[in-house]
């Protein structure tokens, strides 16, 4: 990588260094800063440089740059805020991506930043006044397009630019109209709506009257006629007036150049590209008509990089594209997904090494602070639901279902696949989780019962269940932690199964305690472990593993030389699980007897390294646009609960694991369609990273969002429970005149119901614990009652009512009843409490002098308002309005947590 520049603007001076907006104007031919009071306000004859800094789940900041060029702006003005842009990732080392924005082209990422819009007005900036010359009210006709990120302009006005197929503001003194053209769409029509809300709120002080005209609906309506009275009068408008915002009609060609020192443009040879075809040393610019990127290699200088912006904005002027391409900037190691997805097979980018060292300068400032701290432990998977549930598991038996006594249900046969139902309480009510789980071995044909089972059982099931899908080895940590104890044994004894490997002339591996036997233990905690069997091989061990041996009457268990503490107590609780009659013989890496690898069919090599925990991801949220039998993604960034349109389907893409929400006047009719776009999803793998096609896949229902779910947002339990369209919720919300309500029940969702519970005795295809397959291979499996796995027994409704269902903070310490939380209120319940003001230094994790009597799940509490906000660098509200992962990223940084 080239060195920083020595001529950075000091303007520069700790940009990057907390998360948010940074905004500078060119003024002078200078930069100033834009104080926060004024972000989203552009003037279209000033060119602006735009940071937004995130910090990820990683910990890890992740910088986002943008020069915004406004239609007037002066030709020098927006080559120096090009060349700024520059700097500024120059300053930040390299680690930024940038993006140029013109005038009503932005990019959707840019304007998720400004919700719901930014409005650019005549003029320039001026830093002695905020704001510039002709800067006063006047009637305004405004276009709108866009069902997430929304473009404003505004336009003449006139009857001339009304068409059928966008949504108008026409904003005058006394009250806001919105017109909507009859082809616009109902997700158009509510972002105007929000459009029309800022408009209200910052040119009238949210004192304007509004109101709704519909295209081609005049009789009758007072407000239509005031509305076309400010025209002139009613005139019908032509059926071919154009759009404001016409579709542009690209060709689909696309062409890498490589960028000379001279800022040539030498266009490389025709066919695949792929990334050996980018070196390190060079700048390359590839067209992808729409849009422009240009690549800069580590080893360029920023010398060559300013050649390179300055070759494309040539190149675009010659093309006659300076206004319509949008044009993004890259360092070599931050390809976006849209550059990564015109190369073949780009090869994936491993973080786990760098999230490792990160974690290990963490465990070396502890052990500065005198803690023996050799590296920090693993994250536990803290439960998001309750866990204290009940559990009922059926074995797939083609076209039947066997109900697993309670002894066997935490014995999965890797040939076999399961139906999961998980019954827990939540907010005074019983909620339902359903997971159909594939063994690896299991057949297809099984598998495909397997969904239709699952539809049924949720269709017989009252309320909206939340449906998944797993397979073996890919398993989501929510499913450990409410079996608590798993054992994953090779073989099956479904019908197929057998039938298959006897059809096949295949070996029986099912398992059975005669023979030998290789279990891997993993897990994180006593209530989160699983013994998986693996192949009695000793390339099967692992260093960083334990393992239990048996062949037959002896057991060995194995400890890996990388082994925790932890995964020692884990092995010892796993074998008391087993069997506690076992005297097992235990045997370290290295000093293994001869025994000992005779049963393993002699030595081998096997894995000695240290397995490095996975790069934690962000999450990213796309929206569906349904074709014939396929669909489009478009990614909605910086989202919302608010981007959840109920006329949509989204794909919430965590990377370990999917959720598809279904809004209720989607056109999806069934919970299974819903799990086979998720499938289609894995397969595009939009994010370009190599996304498994077993990634474990949710569906959730709009209105019965569960906890897992919403907590990757700032979730208000009110704006999910409305009636009506998009449009016509906004609406309401808007004037005040309807509250949140339950929403109806989706009908079509329940129209292959039974009528009957799933252990009812008129669901056939179920049998009862009685009859279904009860035979038991492992005989010493602890047999004792788990109040986890039931019978057929309805739930009780308080077992776990000491806890919040918020976050497991006890009721008496919110002070809010348990069913009314949310965490807006937990905010709220922190500000009224008359908790006592302790000093940061003693509230730290790491304090020599800790205070004691405290909730330690909520030390930030406890801090004042002025060393909360020095700490944190943001308010104690906006703080608690964060999702709550993001909450205790931010408190780990701190060691508030």
């Amino acid at each position: 990588m080239s060195p920083p520049s020595k001529d950075i603007d000091s303007t520069f001076q700790g940009a990057g260094a907390t998360s948010g907006l940074e905004i500078w104007c060119i003024e002078n031919h200078r930069l100033v800063p834009i104080p926060k009071s004024s972000h989203g306000k552009f003037y279209s004859g000033s060119a602006y440089v735009i940071l937004n800094t995130v910090l990820q789940k990683s910990g890890s900041r992740q910088h986002n740059i943008h020069y915004w060029l406004g239609n007037e702006a002066k030709e020098e003005d927006l080559a120096l805020a090009s060349d700024k842009a520059l700097e500024l990732d120059d300053a930040l080392g390299l680690c930024a991506v940038q993006y140029r924005e013109v005038q009503g082209q932005e990019t959707e990422k840019f304007l998720s930043y400004f919700k719901p819009c930014i409005i650019p007005v005549e003029g320039i900036y001026s830093s002695e006044t905020g704001n510039v010359n002709g800067d006063t009210y006047h009637i305004s006709l405004f276009t709108c397009k866009g069902d997430h990120a929304i473009h404003v302009k505004e336009v003449p006005f006139s009857r001339s630019s009304l068409n059928h197929f966008d949504v108008f503001i026409l904003d005058t003194a006394s009250k806001i109209y919105l017109f909507s053209g009859c082809n616009s769409s109902v997700q158009e029509r509510a972002k105007a709506l929000e459009v029309v809300q800022y408009i209200n709120e910052t040119k009238h002080n949210g004192n304007c009257e509004v109101a709704t005209i519909e295209d081609g609906k005049f009789v009758g309506d007072a407000d239509a006629g005031e509305f076309w009275s400010l025209f002139g009068g009613y005139a019908p408008i032509p059926r071919d007036s154009p759009s404001a915002f016409p579709e542009k009609d690209f060709t689909h060609s696309i062409k890498l150049f490589r960028i000379t020192l001279q800022g040539q443009l030498c266009e490389l040879g025709a066919g695949p590209l792929t990334r050996e075809m980018l070196e390190a040393d060079k700048c390359y610019m590839l067209d992808c008509d729409s849009e422009i990127f240009v690549w800069m290699g580590r080893s360029s200088l920023i010398t060559e990089r300013r050649t390179s912006i300055s070759a494309t904005e040539g190149f675009l002027r010659n093309e006659g594209r300076s206004v319509g391409a949008r044009v993004t900037l890259l360092t070599e190691g931050l390809e976006t997904t849209a550059f990564r997805s015109h190369f073949v097979n780009w090869p994936h980018k491993v973080d786990a090494k760098l999230y490792e060292e990160g974690r290990g300068k963490v465990a070396a400032i502890f052990k500065q602070h005198g803690y023996d701290v050799k590296e920090l432990p693993e994250d536990e998977c803290e439960p998001v639901i309750n866990c204290r549930g009940m559990i009922k598991v059926w074995r797939v038996n083609g076209d039947q279902l066997s109900l697993l006594p309670i002894p066997e249900q935490t014995k999965l046969y890797t040939g076999d696949c399961y139906i999961v139902q998980y019954t827990y309480s939540s907010i005074g009510k019983d909620e339902n989780l359903f997971y159909a789980w594939f063994g690896r071995a299991s057949l297809m044909e099984d598998r495909v019962e397997a969904i239709c089972h699952m539809n049924a059982l949720a269709d017989s099931t009252r309320g909206h269940p939340v449906l998944a899908r797993v397979l073996e080895d890919k398993e989501p940590e929510q499913l450990f932690l409410i079996f608590q104890t798993l054992i994953v044994l090779k073989g099956g004894q479904s019908s197929r199964y057998t039938t298959f490997i006897a059809e096949k002339g295949l070996p029986d591996e099912t398992y059975h305690e005669g023979k030998t036997a290789l279990f891997r233990v993993q897990g994180k905690s006593p209530n989160n472990m699983q013994a998986i069997q693996v192949d009695q091989v000793s390339s099967c061990l692992n260093s960083s593993y334990c393992y239990i041996l048996q062949t037959g009457p002896s057991v060995f268990t194995w400890i890996g030389n990388l082994s925790s503490t932890r995964d020692h107590d884990l092995l010892d609780r796993m074998l008391e699980y087993i069997n506690p009659a076992w005297q097992h013989v235990s045997v370290r890496e290295g000093c293994e007897p001869d025994e000992f690898w005779e049963a393993l069919g002699g030595r081998s090599e096997y894995p000695k390294e240290k397995e490095t925990a996975k790069a934690i991801e962000d999450p990213h949220l796309f929206t569906l646009i349904l074709t014939d039998g396929d669909f489009k993604v478009k990614e909605i960034y910086n989202f919302t609960q608010g981007d959840l349109t109920t006329e949509d389907v989204f794909i919430l893409d965590c990377h370990d694991e999917i959720y598809v929400w279904i809004g209720f006047n989607s056109s999806i009719a069934s919970k299974g369609e819903a799990l086979t776009l998720g499938q289609k999803y894995l397969e595009k793998d939009v994010l370009v990273k190599g996304l498994s096609l077993d990634t474990p896949i949710y569906v959730v229902t709009e209105g019965h969002e569960p906890q897992f779910f919403t907590r990757f947002f700032s979730w208000d339990p009110s704006k999910a429970n409305l009636h009506g369209n998009s449009f016509e919720r906004k609406l309401a919300i808007l004037k005040g005149g309807i509250q949140p309500s339950e929403a109806p029940t989706r009908n079509s969702w329940k129209r292959h119901s039974r009528g009957a519970t799933p252990d009812s005795s008129r669901s056939s295809s179920v049998s009862s614990n009685g009859h279904g397959r009860s035979g038991s291979p492992l005989p010493n499996f602890r047999s004792s009652y788990d109040w986890r796995f039931s019978s057929p027994t309805p739930i009780a409704r308080k077992l776990f009512s000491e806890f919040s269902p918020a976050n497991g903070i006890p009721e008496a310490q919110l002070g809010t009843p348990a069913e009314n939380i949310n965490p807006i209120q937990i905010e709220e319940s922190a500000a009224v409490e008359n908790l006592l003001i302790y000093p940061y230094e003693r509230l730290k994790v790491t304090s020599d002098d800790p205070v004691e009597d405290i909730d330690v799940t909520r030390r930030e509490a406890y801090l004042s308002e002025d060393e909360f906000q020095e700490k944190f660098e943001i308010t104690r509200k906006s703080f608690y309005q964060l999702p709550k992962w993001r909450q205790n990223k931010l408190k780990m940084t701190l060691h508030l947590f």
